[in-house]
């Protein structure tokens, strides 16, 4: 039987364009009401990227293609401000009078709605883990004048390797409130079922409303159910406004009475009951993590969060913010050194450096000890920074003392890392430098003293 022709609009949908602008469309990643989203590819810079195309309505003059038009001015005026590994970058923006586009970095993965499902929810850690990413995400976002108003699982990228889960990122500006921005915007935007009540009310917002936000967002991950649900808009509203969320812990095995607290608590109905800015929320989803309040997935290894807050802790990162540190993590090589291990032999040649995040290591010249490192401390940056092989060659024995996890950079691997944190390591190693020359001259002048 032969079948009947689409409608105008489903058929031009059906239909994939073969370019947008300057780039060649690979895919139809995905379509909406008021947007359609392709696979394309820069071939400028050598990379895929996803176009988000507007759609305007039937009627160019519409009240629906007024408020499109608003949306996409939103997202547009972000072209190049949000620099974070937790963020989907938006590229360029193209005014386009039949159908606007955004040019956006592309994810290779899902949305956190494929884990929403009770028959498919992630292990605890993970969600906490993702919580604390995205909580540190978004004070980035924040502390660049930027509300997000729709925080939800369909907004929320996982970079995927396989089945398994290796980042998330932060997408669809479209709803943000731009505190810096002179231009009026729209109110009373986000989705009802992950909106607090002073944003339901259009109320004047701050980072709190999208701490409710993403705090539902981990209840409905856990529970496999949002906080509030009901089939009409008006019983939800209600429930937003009188009703308290069941415990978690009655939902979920395994939830501890904090983890149930935490959560709980940035749902508070009052603001002011909510942790009061992003880094108190993701210090309490951390240390949820570090003081084992939630049970570990039978693959997870060192959490990325981990390792972020112990970054932190470390004197050769003092002068690192939250982006680079997240690129460091990211990054670096982490590596767990048993007692005995030789990081270095004298003779040996080598252009890569350790920093050392934990442990102990000694350092021999001609089988005497010369010096103890410690935690915050780095070896091998001279190997690394000589400007000829002949200085590449190791004068000394570097031997674990104490079980060690160090973090380490090559030349390549570094060069990997953006200009900005490059400049944070570069400034590090003179300070190193410096200190360790200071000891020198004190050694020399005052050698009883040292000693």
């Amino acid at each position: 039987m032969p079948t009947s022709p689409l409608p105008p609009l489903r058929a031009a949908a059906a239909a994939l364009p073969a370019q947008i602008g300057k780039y060649p469309v690979l895919a139809r990643l995905g379509e909406g009401a008021t947007s359609e989203v392709f696979l394309a590819r820069d071939e400028f810079r050598g990379r895929d990227v996803a176009i988000k195309r507007v759609r305007l309505g039937l009627m160019p003059d519409s009240r629906e293609s007024h408020f499109q038009r608003r949306f996409f001015a939103a997202e547009a005026a972000l072209v190049g401000r949000l620099n974070h590994p937790n963020v989907v970058q938006i590229y360029d923006a193209v005014f386009d009078e039949a159908a606007p586009y955004l040019v956006m970095e592309y994810v290779n993965g899902v949305t956190l709605r494929r884990f929403c499902r009770a028959d498919a929810l992630l292990p605890l850690d993970q969600i906490v883990e993702i919580g604390f990413k995205c909580a540190m995400a978004l004070d980035y976002v924040y502390r660049q004048g930027v509300i997000h108003r729709d925080v939800k699982p369909a907004n929320l990228l996982t970079v995927m390797d396989g089945e398994r889960i290796l980042d998330v990122k932060v997408s669809d500006f479209g709803s943000a409130f731009n505190q810096t921005s002179d231009a009026t915007q729209v109110y009373r935007v986000g989705s009802l079922a992950y909106m607090s009540p002073e944003q339901l009310d259009g109320d004047t917002l701050d980072c709190r409303a999208d701490i409710y936000s993403l705090a539902a967002v981990l209840y409905h991950l856990i529970a496999g159910r949002p906080p509030f649900d009901a089939t009409r808009q008006q019983a939800i509203m209600h429930q937003i406004y009188n009703v308290e969320p069941a415990s978690l812990r009655g939902l979920r095995e395994g939830v501890s009475e904090r983890l149930d607290q935490v959560v709980l608590g940035a749902l508070a109905k009052d603001r002011d009951q909510r942790p009061a800015d992003w880094g108190r929320f993701a210090q309490a989803l951390s240390a949820l993590i570090t003081d084992h309040e939630v049970p570990r997935g039978q693959v997870q290894g060192v959490l990325d969060s981990e390792r972020f807050n112990l970054l932190r802790t470390l004197a050769f990162f003092k002068g690192f913010g939250d982006v680079e540190l997240w690129e460091v993590v990211h990054r670096a090589r982490w590596q767990r050194l048993p007692f005995g291990h030789a990081i270095y032999r004298k003779g040996q040649e080598g252009d890569d450096f350790h920093i050392l995040a934990s442990g102990r290591v000694d350092v021999f010249r001609e089988g005497r000890n010369v010096a103890e490192l410690g935690a915050g401390d780095s070896v091998g940056e001279m190997a690394y920074l000589a400007p000829s092989p002949d200085l590449r060659v190791h004068s000394a024995d570097v031997i674990v003392a104490e079980p060690a996890t160090t973090i380490s950079f090559t030349p390549h691997s570094l060069g990997q890392l953006s200009m900005a944190t490059r400049h944070l390591f570069d400034t590090a190693f003179i300070q190193v430098l410096v200190r360790r020359l200071h000891a020198a001259h004190e050694a020399l002048a005052h050698p009883r003293r040292i000693l």
